[in-house]
């Protein structure tokens, strides 16, 4: 079986699929019409995201049995009909949901301080110290939009701040436990301080953090996003935030992204983001709350023994 790996990924996926007897094309430089040529060549995909997988592509590939997402969101690959022509998808959100939920408290904890604002003005010999004193997270009410693999990851790291975690999840129950109560999205409209998207993007979720969600909210509130960048308009945040309505966001995810994640503004800098940088109580992150050097090498390791346990 002939397997192209078309992004950077951890030398364990290489070496467990040439262990189980598999041939590996490796280029990380095709560019898109060199990929689609050449991938009805091949049994097996390998990608992250930095080509979309749509029906015109995916009609093409004559051979291919799979594909493999390193990671969690399967956006960029049109699912639905991949499955329909006999091709299995995989993805591989077990990898980094421990590294996602670390980045979203620490960007919390950060954003809650103001430790990112304080530690500029000190390296400036700024010495302020009530200005900069921070809010406690202890007796808050979190609120967790998507309770899968990074949803419940934020949760547990959430333990031993004695705050309230609610969440909701429009399509999984049953998921209470010591430390995260299952809730509906009306009751975290009423009672959340915080809230904390882990959401995929998909027609439901694209936009859905937008002003009617933000008025539905009844207490000022701290966002977080470590999902999707379209999964939050923008503009109508920074309204929010003028407003008065959200107190501050962190932000690992834009919807100005490109598709492919590696990039972001490709003219000007948009108006809402243009002020959001000037912000003191914004913090931003390139994409990067999933990647450690942990999760590099869990979630090509994941995604390979998937992959194996059907084809070895």
């Amino acid at each position: 079986m002939r397997i192209l790996v078309v992004d950077d990924l951890h030398e364990v996926l290489h070496q467990k699929f040439k262990s189980a007897g598999f041939e590996l094309f490796v280029c990380e430089t095709f560019d898109e019409a060199e990929f689609t040529r050449r991938l009805k060549e091949f049994d097996g995909l390998i990608i992250r995201s930095r080509f979309k997988l749509s029906k015109n592509i995916l009609e093409q590939s004559n051979q291919l049995k799979f594909i493999g997402r390193a990671g969690a969101g399967l956006e960029n690959i049109d699912v639905e009909y991949a499955e329909s022509i006999g091709i299995k998808c995989y993805n591989s959100p077990e990898g980094n949901r421990d590294a996602v939920g670390e980045h979203a408290l620490g960007m919390l904890l950060a954003l809650q301080n103001k430790m990112l604002w304080a530690d500029k003005e000190v390296r400036q010999g700024i010495w302020r110290r009530r200005e900069n004193w921070g809010t406690e997270i202890m007796g808050k009410t979190i609120g967790i939009i998507g309770y899968g693999n990074t949803g419940s990851a934020f949760a547990r790291k959430l333990m031993g701040l004695d705050a309230k975690i609610l969440a909701y999840d429009k399509y999984k129950t049953g998921f209470s436990n010591p430390w995260v109560t299952e809730t509906s999205i009306n009751e975290i409209f009423e009672h959340a301080d915080m809230l904390s998207f882990h959401v995929p993007l998909t027609s439901e979720t694209k936009k859905m953090f937008n002003l009617d969600f933000i008025s539905r909210m009844k207490k000022p509130f701290v966002l977080l996003n470590t999902s999707r960048g379209l999964v939050v308009d923008t503009a109508d945040l920074v309204e929010a935030m003028k407003q008065g309505k959200v107190l501050g966001a962190a932000l690992d995810v834009l919807e100005y992204e490109q598709h492919s994640f590696e990039r972001l503004f490709e003219d000007e800098l948009p108006a809402a983001m243009a002020w959001l940088i000037q912000q003191k109580n914004v913090i931003l992150s390139p994409h990067i709350a999933g990647w450690t050097y942990e999760s590099y090498f869990k979630i090509a390791d994941v995604l390979v023994e998937k992959i194996l346990l059907d084809f070895a």
